[in-house]
């Protein structure tokens, strides 16, 4: 059962970083090109299309998309902005005299923009080139991130119904392991051994059930476990770290959420079981310290600290990643828990995940998920932690 959060999250004034982005650039339009899959465009637009349209927001609006005539009564429906066709853009009647459609592109929107234009650190290099010969462009510095960064109370609940989904999978495949019979050190699920891809498959086909699509699923299986992201291929073995790393998507709404475990069918070395303590006491000790007004990279430098204090280095091996990241319309964005991170704030939903890796023992990554509120963390991941299964 979901529990509804009361997170206080920014006003309508908080949805204007962009005026306040235009005004002190000095521009008068902020222009993004991009599909769906554009974090930023999905999020600003609400709407869902494979191919690329044009979202134009002039200064004290709420903006506007530039779509095609097949897409227009679609969009009108569906966009949280409203649509206007290439025609209406004046598109249509600029390529009668402007073959090339990059440059017949660039003069539509500085003519519809009517000044000066802000596009975002992604925009396309040619495109921006080509807009340059007709008004000052400038490159903003990522606020739509940092708007996305802090989430709405629907936005939230999203997330928490995609985790949801996710810890039934990761049972999934504890459960595979856990009733598995190794025989000469390989794990067998009946006649078969029971091997990273077919954990993976039945990952995906549970994930794919509850409406969420899973790619890249990392089952991985000893030494390679000391890599971070190596998926993992071939039998899954006995008394040996297995880590699952699961990061669906919600295919319909586009959010995603982020859950690690590593598991061990049998006791495994004794440097593994330290490794996972060391890791699970790191994990709780960063959930009792984010908070409101403490940055990322203070948390991360208290993580490499308590590290090192239980004699694991950071570097080449050891604890050789950040301790976190946000998490929404991307399985990686704002915030960021490292060096450099800023200041947390309430909305902010972030992975708690840290590891340690070592070429000749393997890796123990543990990766819950929840959000900053006021109070503090309020972790969304109810899976137990456990070692051996």
């Amino acid at each position: 059962m979901i529990k509804v959060l009361v997170v206080r999250m920014p006003t309508r004034k908080g949805m204007d970083a962009l005026d306040k982005s235009l005004k002190k650039s000095g521009a008068d339009a902020f222009v993004m090109i991009g599909s769906s899959d554009t974090a930023d465009m999905r999020y600003l637009t609400r709407f869902i299309t494979t191919d690329p349209v044009i979202f134009i927001r002039k200064r004290g609006e709420t903006g506007k998309i530039i779509v095609s005539q097949m897409e227009y009564e679609r969009a009108a429906r569906e966009s949280a902005v409203p649509a206007i066709t290439r025609a209406e853009s004046g598109l249509i009647r600029i390529l009668e005299t402007e073959p090339d459609r990059c440059r017949a592109m660039a003069r539509m929107i500085a003519e519809y923009a009517g000044g000066d234009i802000l596009v975002p650190p992604l925009f396309p290099y040619s495109l921006g080139i080509a807009l340059a010969e007709h008004t000052r462009v400038v490159v903003d510095t990522g606020t739509v991130g940092t708007m996305r960064a802090r989430k709405r109370q629907d936005e939230l609940l999203c997330i928490q119904r995609v985790q949801q989904a996710t810890e039934t999978a990761m049972e999934l495949a504890i459960g595979l392991i856990r009733n598995s019979k190794p025989r000469k050190g390989i794990l067998f699920r009946g006649r078969e051994p029971l091997t990273s891809e077919s954990v993976q498959l039945a990952i995906r086909d549970l994930l794919q059930q509850k409406g969420c699509f899973a790619r890249d699923t990392i089952v991985s299986c000893g030494k390679d476990t000391a890599v971070p992201h190596v998926r993992g291929s071939g039998p899954l073995r006995e008394c040996e770290p297995i880590v699952i790393d699961i990061f669906p998507r919600d295919e319909k709404a586009g959010y995603y959420s982020d859950m690690t475990r590593t598991v061990s069918r049998g006791r495994p070395s004794l440097d593994i079981s330290e490794m996972y303590d060391t890791v699970r006491d790191a994990q709780d000790h960063a959930a009792a310290s984010l908070k409101p007004g403490v940055s990322g990279s203070t948390i991360y430098q208290e993580a490499v600290d308590f590290f090192n204090d239980r004699g694991y280095q950071t570097g080449t091996e050891g604890f050789v990643h950040n301790l976190g990241h946000g998490v929404g319309l991307e399985v990686h964005e704002l915030p960021v828990l490292g060096p450099g991170g800023g200041l947390l704030a309430p909305g902010h939903v972030v992975t708690i995940e840290p590891g340690l890796y070592y070429a000749m023992t393997g890796g123990v990554r543990i990766e819950n998920i929840g959000v900053i509120t006021r109070a503090g963390f309020r972790c969304f991941t109810g899976s137990p932690r456990e070692l051996v299964v």
